[in-house]
């Protein structure tokens, strides 16, 4: 049997190269593999104002439909909320929806935001707020100096969802910076991020404890992870 394509979308202020580790490791075992870069995030000097939540789902959605086979769609963070659009748009091209420390959005990430962009927090406030477990300095170092700050507009605005079928999409949550079991109480008591697993009929928690940034603490043990999941969908 034909392994899955495999399409890895960075989230926040990220671009392909965030997951240069895990598509290395995964081109090594043969996999058929594509990390994009979202409109907006090619560059600190890229043209934001422009950039609207829509165009990531386009981005993502084209990314699918040119692998002409259902794929294995890996989001990561951010990107979990114009990925949940994209299995609504083209359920039957997703062989396996794969969650990276994040869930399936329902609604805008932050409605109230109003800025053209929003760069990466300083380090303080980024070690307050996220799971820093694994990282390195260098690592950390890489991160800020690569760093390209959010269209505004993907914060503020949301997924439009329109087709049921995307409940039957086989679907993996990546538990990294928190666990399975916080993310399934997160479900029942209904954060907006994470609404759109509750429906789910084929739904699965994989633990792997580590920072918010699997593909960079945890390279192999994520690419591993993601292959066997193309192999076996």
């Amino acid at each position: 049997m034909e392994n899955a394509p495999i399409i890895l979308v960075p989230g926040f202020w990220l671009g392909a190269w965030a997951w240069d580790a895990v598509t290395e490791r995964l081109h090594a075992d043969g996999h058929e593999v594509t990390a994009l870069t979202l409109p907006g995030l090619e560059s600190r000097v890229a043209d934001r104002s422009r950039v609207r939540f829509a165009d990531h789902v386009a981005a993502i959605t084209a990314a699918v439909e040119a692998a002409a086979r259902p794929v294995v769609l890996a989001v990561h963070s951010g990107a979990g909320a114009p990925g949940h659009e994209v299995v609504d748009r083209v359920p039957a091209s997703i062989a396996r929806m794969v969650y990276v420390d994040t869930g399936a959005a329902t609604g805008p990430l932050d409605p109230d935001f109003e800025g053209v962009e929003w760069p990466l927090p300083p380090a303080e406030v980024l070690a307050a707020e996220e799971n820093l477990d694994g990282l390195s300095e260098e690592q950390l170092a890489t991160f800020r100096e690569r760093a390209v700050p959010q269209p505004g507009a993907t914060l503020r605005e949301g997924p439009t969802l329109r087709d049921a079928a995307r409940w039957e999409v086989p679907t993996t949550v990546v538990c990294t910076g928190f666990s399975s079991q916080e993310y399934r109480a997160g479900v029942a008591q209904g954060y907006p991020f994470l609404a759109g697993l509750a429906p789910l009929r084929d739904l699965t928690y994989v633990d792997l404890p580590t920072s918010h940034w699997p593909m960079w603490s945890r390279p192999d043990d994520l690419a591993d992870l993601l292959g066997a999941l193309a192999r076996r969908s």
